[in-house]
């Protein structure tokens, strides 16, 4: 694990093949991709504070479409 850059000491950053950006925490789980570093680095701090400290209820809304497509 040492050889890569710790974020926070809880998960890194790779550049992939393409260009987008990925994060992975320490058992290698992939996390979150992203279209720049800073951006994955944003977004996975912003899941992780989530899965800490749960994430806020949200609505859900049901709905049906009718007529023939």
């Amino acid at each position: 694990m040492s050889e890569y850059e710790w974020l926070d000491g809880c998960f890194r950053a790779e550049e992939k093949r393409w260009g987008t950006w990925s994060s992975y925490d320490k058992d290698g789980k992939e996390l979150i991709t992203s279209l720049t570093k800073e951006q994955c680095i944003l977004a996975t701090r912003f899941y992780l504070k989530g899965k800490q400290e749960g994430f806020e209820e949200t609505e859900t809304y049901d709905s049906v479409v009718g007529g023939k497509l």
